[in-house]
């Protein structure tokens, strides 16, 4: 049966080969644990219990819960499978809920860091020099996305109203204010950009030739400049985003306005900059307090 389920899979289903091979191995892995703890590997006959004690086992390995959950998400494959066929008439996996997937805090930069980024580091002269440094002042300033601030164009840019105008996933679209200093970087820039008297592309961020940046490039900007002031392994522009929401919360702006500026859809998605923060009050307490 279980050759029968990979055989749909990959032929009618037309699931590539990466995922058959999952499939054979957690398939593989159930069938042992269940001729190994029960009579034999009856399908009509595994219920709840068994399944459950498949997960402590696995959990018990030092498996982790993603691991668990897809090897889970095999089995209820396997399952709607045999229902479609006929050869069960009850699904044991209906009421099994896998292990809760625990969510990394998001990698930021404390208010040292960012200030040694944005005030002490060499970036170069001329026109690289000055795009480079606005681009990771962007981040900072804006919490927007890589894609996004490749999206820019200058029309997106209101400087009377101090206003940037970001086409988010699913071409969501928001405002995002920014301050006198970040003009000032801005205006400059373009000053920059004009001088080298060859853009191509109505992209506000251009390479040398004027064209579009591409995001590998954007990364490599924000990687080599990050690497300058710290040594941790994530130096991603998606590290800037999160300490720009982190240092929002932590000078006590409200939870809702920084789902609006970050453009998350879900208050709840935003929620995991208050565990970052909590985070850091911790350290501070432990630090500071004597007796912690």
């Amino acid at each position: 049966m279980i050759d029968s389920f990979l055989d749909y899979m990959r032929y009618e289903q037309n699931c590539s080969q990466l995922t058959i091979i999952a499939y054979k191995e957690d398939l593989s892995q159930f069938y042992q644990f269940v001729e190994d703890n029960c009579d034999e590997f009856d399908v009509t006959l595994i219920d709840s219990d068994i399944i459950r004690d498949w997960i402590m086992l696995l959990m018990s390995e030092k498996f982790t819960a993603t691991s668990v959950n897809r090897k889970l998400s095999t089995l209820r494959s396997f399952y709607k499978y045999l229902l479609r066929k006929s050869i069960v008439t009850a699904d044991p996996l209906r009421k099994i809920v896998g292990p809760k997937n625990k969510r990394p805090l998001p990698v930021f930069l404390r208010e040292k860091e960012m200030n040694e980024l944005m005030d002490d580091v060499d970036y170069g002269e001329g026109f690289i020099g000055v795009r480079d440094h606005l681009i990771i002042e962007m981040f900072y300033m804006t919490g927007m996305r890589r894609a996004e601030l490749i999206g820019l164009r200058d029309v997106d840019i209101d400087f009377s109203g101090q206003l940037i105008k970001v086409t988010g996933k699913r071409d969501k679209q928001r405002l995002i204010p920014f301050g006198k200093e970040l003009e000032d970087s801005m205006r400059k820039y373009l000053a920059e950009r004009k001088a080298i008297n060859n853009q191509i592309d109505q992209s506000f961020f251009v390479d040398a030739k004027g064209g579009p940046l591409s995001p590998g490039q954007v990364y490599r900007i924000v990687q080599i400049n990050l690497s300058k002031v710290v040594t941790q392994k994530k130096r991603s522009p998606h590290v800037l985003r999160h300490t720009f929401a982190t240092t929002m919360l932590n000078h006590d702006a409200q939870l809702g306005a920084v789902k609006e500026l970050l453009g998350h859809s879900s208050l709840a998605t935003t929620q995991i900059y208050t565990h970052t923060t909590f985070e850091e009050l911790k350290k501070t307490y432990k630090q500071a307090h004597p007796r912690a």
